[in-house]
């Protein structure tokens, strides 16, 4: 594995113009999470979303050329609203996990990983902090990265759409 000696993983903090809880209602909703959670030229398509410990989040992403992943998550801590954590895997078309080298992913890509982000509130806007654990060359050089970065701006994009809508 090329990545080992990175011990440096995937974190990324955003501070975004909108109250704690709006944030963590963008994670917590399908019909919100289905609004940002791809990068821009991609589609996403949830086909479960059980927003409780122990619940899955199953979904498809799709680029313009027709290819994609699917792949499942299981939040294991929720902490209304200040923390959500999943584990991630890739899976097939029934949600059944399935190696990261089977769909010809990166070799230093985990077969699972975890997310954790946190939502701290501080005068109306919300510091949110995602960690993935994932080195982050690989994630860069996988393109995870980016699209994390590019997915937290749409979410910031979707808070404002929200925010005037109130």
């Amino acid at each position: 594995m090329r990545a080992a000696a990175d011990s440096r993983l995937v974190t990324i903090t955003r501070t975004l113009d909108a109250p704690r809880e709006l944030v963590f209602r963008m994670w917590s909703r399908p019909e919100l999470v289905t609004r940002w959670y791809a990068p821009r030229r991609c589609r996403l398509e949830v086909l479960r979303f059980d927003f409780r410990e122990g619940g899955e989040f199953r979904y498809r992403i799709s680029e313009p050329d027709g290819s994609g992943c699917l792949c499942s998550s299981m939040f294991t801590e929720i902490v209304a609203p200040e923390r959500i954590v999943y584990t991630m895997w890739f899976s097939d078309e029934e949600g059944r996990f399935v190696t990261a080298a089977s769909i010809g992913a990166d070799p230093d890509w985990p077969d699972r990983t975890t997310v954790t982000v946190t939502f701290v509130e501080n005068d109306g806007r919300t510091t949110m902090t995602l960690h993935q654990t994932v080195p982050e060359s690989v994630a860069k050089r996988t393109g995870a990265y980016p699209s994390w970065v590019e997915m937290l701006e749409r979410l910031s994009e979707e808070l404002l759409k929200e925010d005037r809508s109130r």
